[in-house]
């Protein structure tokens, strides 16, 4: 006759949870962001993975209004524990209007997702840095000093080293169509910066999720199919997987500077590759992995010295 398991072994598991609960918060600030940040690759590698997967089966334009709509029914109950006036923008045209540059290159992005394997996919995002660098220059009014030209140069030929063997034929459309797609993610970030002088980043993330999918929605009915059951389940999680990945974002960014976070960037690719594998079989090509290590070279070389740089003004 089997006994009753003890209490012990649950105890034992708390308390082990509690103890690596405060040894992260004892360890120092950057160990903390890094944790955060890696945190945050895997779980966007993971939605991404889910979201190629669901495009398959239902149209991209679809998945991204419905990817974004169960953003905010996962937000939702959060919203209304705290009050929907908190939740209320100050600047409901910036919010919009942030929302329609995000959803040409999230519809730009979906076009291309079914199409490429996600180390492509996830190499070629790593120019977004590098569109925001140079955006900052025009929209922010920041000087473009030489070494970042320097990083964008380097970045560019990283960009041609992956992109390059994949021009020819219909691919190479969906390859322009991912690369496009990161400038616009860029110019995103860039009026997200702005909107952050007046609104708080969770009534951000909420109206992004919100000014999307009211944006998206038309391009949705075109092409609607009613999800199935799995379907639904799998676009929940999306939904879940997108909150989190964001909160850890957040908090890597609020625990240290971004420069300190982005050697493990290199992680993402790893991740990737390792989805692309286990789920579509994917092989990711030489020149992708060597492309990518190119513009996370760029990108963590010139955020290094920007990082210098702030530290040096009195």
């Amino acid at each position: 006759m089997q006994r009753a398991p003890s209490k012990g072994g649950a105890a034992s598991a708390s308390s082990l949870i509690d103890r690596a609960r405060r040894r992260f918060h004892a360890a120092p600030a950057t160990t903390q962001a890094i944790l955060f940040a890696a945190a945050a690759g895997f779980t966007f590698s993971a939605l991404n993975m889910l979201l190629r997967y669901t495009t398959l089966s239902m149209h991209p334009f679809q998945t991204q209004f419905l990817r974004y709509l169960m953003g905010v029914v996962v937000m939702l109950p959060l919203m209304l524990r705290a009050g929907l006036s908190t939740y209320r923008p100050s600047d409901i045209k910036g919010q919009f209007s942030r929302g329609l540059v995000h959803s040409i290159g999230l519809s730009l992005w979906f076009f291309a997702l079914p199409h490429l394997a996600l180390a492509d996919m996830t190499a070629i995002g790593y120019t977004g840095p590098i569109f925001s660098m140079i955006g900052a220059a025009y929209l922010l009014g920041e000087k473009m000093r030489l070494d970042r030209w320097i990083a964008a140069l380097i970045g560019f030929i990283g960009v041609l080293i992956v992109v390059g063997p994949r021009l020819s034929g219909n691919a190479g459309w969906y390859t322009v169509a991912m690369l496009a797609s990161a400038p616009m993610f860029s110019l995103s970030f860039l009026l997200t910066k702005l909107l952050t002088r007046h609104d708080s980043p969770q009534v951000i993330v909420a109206w992004q999720g919100i000014t999307v999918s009211i944006i998206t929605l038309p391009m949705a009915l075109i092409f609607w199919e009613w999800p199935t059951a799995s379907q639904w389940l799998i676009l929940l999680v999306t939904g879940v997987l997108g909150s989190a990945g964001h909160y850890f974002l957040t908090h890597s960014l609020r625990a240290a500077d971004l420069s300190a976070t982005q050697s493990v960037k290199f992680l993402d690719l790893v991740w990737a590759t390792s989805w692309g594998f286990l789920v579509f079989g994917d092989h990711p090509s030489s020149t992708t992995l060597l492309g990518g290590v190119v513009i996370v070279f760029a990108t963590l070389w010139i955020a290094r010295r920007e990082s210098r740089r702030s530290a040096l003004r009195p």
